[in-house]
């Protein structure tokens, strides 16, 4: 089982550089940055579209580009993968996001894992000109459309949310046939299907419950694939040495854990921290 670390990247925390070089030397295997293009202020959408929950932290609106920050990172590593933990795919151009993948899987010479999720923040996708309710579909277009332009010479793609006409599409990525693509988030029936149809990994917030599990698995054997095949992980999983073995037991292929968005010294303690739990599997 494969152990990295997820924290959002912003101006006033650990600068992302020194921060790679850390989360490598300690021996994590990955490093992952969420993504927000920005907050409205408005505060509309209570924090992950959960009704009560608590007001939203300040990193939030004060994450770096995901791509520019994890870009600098490979420069300064060798062996880090990296991660966009998640990338709000359906609110981004399709042609643009598959250009940046791509970019860093070549300047990484192959080290990127392309986490993806649907977003919950309403007024956010709202400002990108797009239906809120578009969102699950629309993502899905967007990943086959980018899938295209990963492996085609000379690709294109018609849907109901976009149209691509027959291009000249470079660079394409260096992992074959594109870096992984790993949802993030529960899974219900559509996004079950979602998974069993275009991705490579799911990646739940906390460990997967045997119903959700086998909602997936039944996706992914109506889709004509082997659940076997998909990789399993699990996103801010417990810190905790019987966590951990309770998590490699079941079968997770990989587990992050989160590093608080505070000052240096309190990033650097905490990343120690979790490094002692690496030796446990």
């Amino acid at each position: 089982m494969d152990i990295g670390v997820f924290i959002f990247p912003t101006d006033n925390t650990i600068n992302v550089v020194e921060l790679g070089r850390m989360v490598e030397d300690l021996g994590f295997e990955s490093l992952w940055f969420p993504e927000h293009s920005h907050i409205p202020s408005s505060r509309t959408s209570p924090w992950g579209g959960r009704k009560g929950a608590p007001p939203l932290p300040e990193q939030y609106w004060r994450t770096h580009d995901q791509f520019v920050a994890l870009a600098a990172i490979a420069s300064t590593t060798s062996t880090l993968r990296l991660g966009t933990g998640i990338c709000l795919v359906a609110q981004r151009d399709p042609l643009w996001t598959a250009k940046s993948v791509a970019s860093l899987d070549v300047v990484s010479e192959g080290r990127v894992l392309f986490g993806i999720g649907y977003g919950w923040n309403v007024e956010e996708y709202h400002n990108h000109g797009l239906e809120f309710s578009s969102r699950r579909d629309r993502l899905r277009e967007c990943v086959l459309a980018m899938k295209e332009l990963w492996t085609g010479e000379e690709p294109s793609f018609e849907g109901e949310h976009l149209s691509i006409e027959p291009s000249w599409v470079w660079p394409k990525p260096t992992q074959s046939p594109h870096p992984p693509i790993i949802m993030g988030g529960a899974a219900g029936p559509k996004t079950a299907a979602h998974i069993a149809e275009f991705c490579d990994g799911w990646m739940p917030i906390s460990a997967p419950k045997s119903e959700a599990l086998n909602v997936v698995n039944g996706a992914m054997s109506d889709a004509g694939r082997d659940p076997a095949d998909l990789h399993l992980g699990v996103f801010r999983a417990d810190p905790a040495p019987e966590a951990v073995e309770s998590l490699a037991a079941d079968g997770m292929d990989r587990i992050l854990f989160e590093l608080p968005s505070a000052e240096p010294s309190v990033v650097r303690e905490t990343l120690e921290s979790h490094a002692k739990l690496l030796n446990l599997v």
